[in-house]
């Protein structure tokens, strides 16, 4: 049963649910150990409800997402979602990262091998995950573009970019949405990338809008993370710094408890407030956080709780980067 209000991605982009899913956390190696069953339920719950947009990354699992989704959507109608996918990141047998590639060829192969994957003929936003150092930006977006004309993408996207990436890669074809991580305590791109993003009417698909789960309670009371949590390594949930932001989530604690809902509730809310052109990613892996996050459609928070809220875990005590320092180096967005 559809549920969720539908909006444009952007000025050119596809109509899609007023939050979608991210299918990261379905593949060993994001978050611990995965259950297929669980991510089936979650996927059909998610399209149910009116999402549409379902996030993946062809590096996720090295395929393993890709494929669950294929064989998850087997049995719906290709006009029943849309397929946002990442391409380039490099891996080795060990799951490390070894760079990006976006040369045109290389888009073509990973391209091929998603389309086999997925078990679909066409792609609705394709996207490099991260800006490629070696290839410019507009020949990247041209071989896309190429794709389209040839029938087997319909949008391209970006990630991680910077103000000055969009205009160029804008000024080559029109750019549906930049996927980059915005959340109550991750707002880095207020100053000069939404604004721009705005300008040229290209949509946000928000990612890391829980701050991969510690704006929620999974991590309340001390719980710790499993030993192939990938946030094990992340700054944000090491030590001292996760003791400090704790503290912050705990303060967002007394604010929901006061209205009677979750934390994670109140921050995809709170990212749902900052505009309709902004489409927050969800990570849900069960099909009951899923409802929980589309519990968030229906608080409406007044100006004097949205400040109450960034009083209580205001960005610049937030302790930690997002991103290990390597990682953090590869984001255009960050430069």
């Amino acid at each position: 049963m559809t549920n969720i209000d539908t909006v444009r991605l952007g000025a050119t982009g596809p109509v899609t649910g007023r939050i979608g899913l991210g299918a990261m956390g379905m593949s060993a190696g994001a978050y611990g150990a995965v259950d297929e069953a669980d991510a089936r339920a979650t996927i059909h719950a998610a399209l149910d409800s009116g999402a549409r947009l379902i996030d993946t990354g062809d590096f996720y699992g090295m395929g393993h997402n890709e494929a669950l989704i294929g064989r998850v959507l087997a049995d719906r109608p290709r006009e029943d979602y849309l397929l946002s996918v990442k391409f380039g990141a490099l891996r080795g047998p060990d799951g490390g990262f070894l760079g990006i590639d976006t040369r045109p060829a290389a888009i073509r192969t990973f391209l091929t091998y998603s389309l086999q994957r997925l078990g679909v003929e066409y792609v609705d936003i394709y996207r490099p995950a991260r800006l490629d150092p070696n290839v410019p930006i507009e020949d990247t977006v041209g071989t896309i573009a190429e794709l389209i004309e040839e029938g087997y993408v319909r949008h391209i996207g970006l990630s991680e970019v910077g103000a000055d990436t969009l205009r160029r890669a804008a000024a080559v074809h029109p750019i549906s949405d930049l996927q980059i991580e915005y959340a109550l305590i991750s707002r880095g791109i207020e100053p000069v990338i939404l604004p721009t993003a705005r300008e040229l009417g290209i949509g946000i698909t928000a990612y890391g809008v829980l701050s991969r789960g510690l704006l929620s309670d999974s991590l309340r009371g001390g719980k710790p993370l499993a030993a192939d949590d990938f946030r094990a390594h992340s700054p944000r949930f090491q030590g001292e710094n996760l003791t400090a932001n704790l503290e912050l989530v705990e303060a967002l604690a007394k604010i929901a408890e006061q209205r009677g809902v979750k934390v994670a509730q109140l921050a995809i809310a709170w990212v749902l407030s900052r505009g309709s052109d902004i489409v927050p990613i969800i990570g849900a892996r069960r099909a009951d956080r899923w409802a929980e996050a589309v519990g968030a459609l229906d608080i409406r928070l007044s100006d004097a709780e949205l400040a109450e809220l960034e009083a209580a875990a205001p960005a610049d005590r937030v302790a930690g980067d997002r991103y290990a320092p390597a990682q953090m180096a590869m984001l255009d967005s960050e430069r």
